[in-house]
């Protein structure tokens, strides 16, 4: 069938090639036709969902992506605003097989048909938190933060531990309960925070900043109790792992299940399987304290006798050689001092006198060596071995 117009573009007549005419409006506008097109797109279906793979994947404006989906035979643009690809915390790898809740419609604007997604499910196998799992996971290690030379060792005796946690919950009663059992003159802090929900990453990255705030910290536990999977997802989510890894304090994560191992769990420099067991990693316990400083009292004493013991006996060995040598000293120099006396006295003019000879002396002591020394009636002293005895000179 051909169609002929008769009237032109805002004529009201056309030969239908039949021989009749028909009444027809004016032309629509480009505008018009597109809006038209858009109307019957998102009226014809409406939101459906479409099963296809992700393609093409570019992230604009904060947070939006913009895809295809495609199967074997066709493909569809598609967008997905920011306020839902928040939810969905990473964006799919290329090739991914998802089902997608979306809407058709046509941009004016580029005369498109596209879709307008609202959520994104896996098809099957790796499931989309397993795939952001993954790529968190990769960012962390590639900047260091799960390097194992990093963690660092608890104090022994902490003075005071602050425990991120929710205020609500069982977890703060279990810590507080094993922590006065184990070491009563603990402090313990609360950090309080939402640990799951859509506010729980932004509350735990807050609150591990109050954590550097505070001052006399020794430690900081985060913890959360058991769960399903999905209520750990804040723990998995990089600014909080990073905010972990921020504590200039070592820490400690007690998240979910002894089965659960999240992300925090591998930034933190030590992971208890439960909030008890982290409260017991962390306090010490008084009675076993107790105990090894007895023992050691007791290995102390034993030492320190059994060190006096010793040294009393190398003292009086000591005292012994000592003793000795100085006796042997003594004699030594006993025999010098003789030998030295010996030779003095050999020396001496009074050895000379004991054998018969005598010395003149005048008054004032001089000693006459010659006979000129005294005039005749003059006073003098001779001076024999027992005595002296007194003459005049002739």
């Amino acid at each position: 069938m051909t169609r002929r117009s008769l009237g032109g573009p805002s004529g009201d007549l056309f030969d239908d090639g039949a021989g009749s005419k028909r009444s027809t409006r004016a032309a629509l506008t480009v505008t018009e036709l597109a809006a038209e097109l858009k109307h019957a797109a998102e009226t014809v279906t409406g939101q459906v969902w479409v099963k296809g793979e992700v393609i093409g994947l570019k992230e604009y404006g904060g947070g939006t992506w913009y895809f295809a989906i495609r199967d074997a035979e066709s493909q569809l643009r598609c967008v997905m605003w920011r306020s839902y690809t928040q939810r969905m915390k990473v964006a799919p790898p290329e090739g991914t097989e998802v089902y997608l809740l979306a809407t058709p419609t046509v941009w004016p604007q580029r005369g498109e048909l596209r879709l307008t997604a609202v959520a994104m499910l896996p098809t099957a196998g790796v499931g989309m938190q397993q795939l952001a799992f993954e790529r968190t996971r990769e960012v962390l290690e590639r900047d260091g933060l799960l390097d194992p030379g990093r963690k660092r060792p608890l104090p022994s005796y902490p003075r005071a531990v602050a425990v991120v946690t929710s205020p609500d919950g069982v977890v703060m009663h279990d810590i507080v309960t094993v922590a006065r059992r184990r070491w009563p003159s603990v402090r313990l802090v609360l950090v309080p925070a939402r640990v799951q929900g859509e506010e729980a990453v932004d509350q735990l990255v807050a609150a591990l900043g109050m954590v550097e705030r505070l001052s006399g910290i020794d430690v900081c536990i985060v913890a959360r109790g058991g769960g399903a999977r999905d209520d750990l997802l804040a723990f998995n989510a990089e600014p909080v792992c990073r905010a972990v890894a921020a504590v200039t304090v070592p820490t400690v994560s007690a998240v979910g299940h002894e089965t659960d191992v999240t992300l925090t769990d591998l930034v933190a420099d030590l992971r208890a399987p439960t909030p008890s067991a982290a409260a017991e990693l962390v306090v010490p316990d008084r009675r076993a304290t107790a105990a090894a400083l007895a023992s050691l009292a007791s290995r102390l004493a034993s030492g320190l006798s059994r060190r006096t013991t010793l040294t009393n006996e190398r003292l009086a060995r000591l005292s012994d050689r000592a003793a000795a040598a100085l006796k042997a000293n003594l004699a030594a120099r006993r025999q010098v001092f003789e030998r030295l006396a010996a030779g003095l006295e050999a020396l001496s003019p009074l050895a000379v006198l004991s054998r018969g000879y005598g010395i003149a002396q005048l008054e004032n002591g001089t000693v006459i060596r010659r006979p000129a020394q005294v005039t005749p009636g003059e006073r003098f002293t001779v001076r024999v071995a027992e005595g002296t005895i007194r003459a005049r000179g002739e």
